[in-house]
C-alpha cells in the first residue's frame, strides 16, 4: 500500500506528482525548488536562502511521514550554476547530523521556474 503525503507544510506540486510518496516505509521525496509554502511563491535571495527553503520543505515532508534526516538515505541535488556548490554543501550539512546520505550532485541546464536549486530525497524508518 502507498500513501501520498501532501502537506500545507511544503509547496504544493506545479505538475501532476505528489509531494511525497510513502510506501513500504520508504518515503520517497519529489524534487523541491525554494518555494515558500504560505504565500506559493519563489523566495528571494542568494543560493543560500534557496537551499535553506528546500531542506525545510523537504523537513515539513519528513516530519509528516514520521522521520526528520537521520531517516535520509539517498539525495539528488540539481545546480544551476555549480559554482554555488561549497555554500550549498555548508548548508546541507548543517541538516545532517553525523551520517550523511549517499548523493549526487549535478549541474543542470535549466530547473523548474528558473530555480536556482532543486534536491529530491528518499528517507527510511
Amino acid at each position: 500500500m502507498k500513501k501520498v503525503i501532501n502537506i500545507p507544510g511544503a509547496p504544493t506540486p506545479i505538475g501532476p506528482y505528489s509531494q511525497a510518496l510513502l510506501k513500504n516505509n520508504v518515503l520517497y521525496i519529489s524534487g523541491q525548488i525554494p518555494i515558500n509554502p504560505l504565500s506559493g511563491q519563489m523566495v528571494e535571495g542568494d543560493i543560500s536562502i534557496h537551499t535553506k527553503q528546500v531542506l525545510d520543505n523537504i523537513s515539513a515532508l519528513l516530519h509528516e511521514a514520521g522521520m526528520n534526516f537521520s531517516n535520509v538515505v539517498k539525495t539528488s541535488i540539481f545546480l544551476a550554476d555549480m559554482n554555488d556548490f561549497n555554500i550549498v554543501n555548508e548548508i546541507y550539512s548543517s541538516y545532517f547530523t553525523n551520517e550523511y546520505p549517499a548523493r549526487e550532485t549535478v549541474q543542470a541546464a535549466r530547473l523548474p521556474k528558473d530555480s536556482k536549486i532543486e534536491i529530491s530525497a528518499i528517507a527510511s524508518l
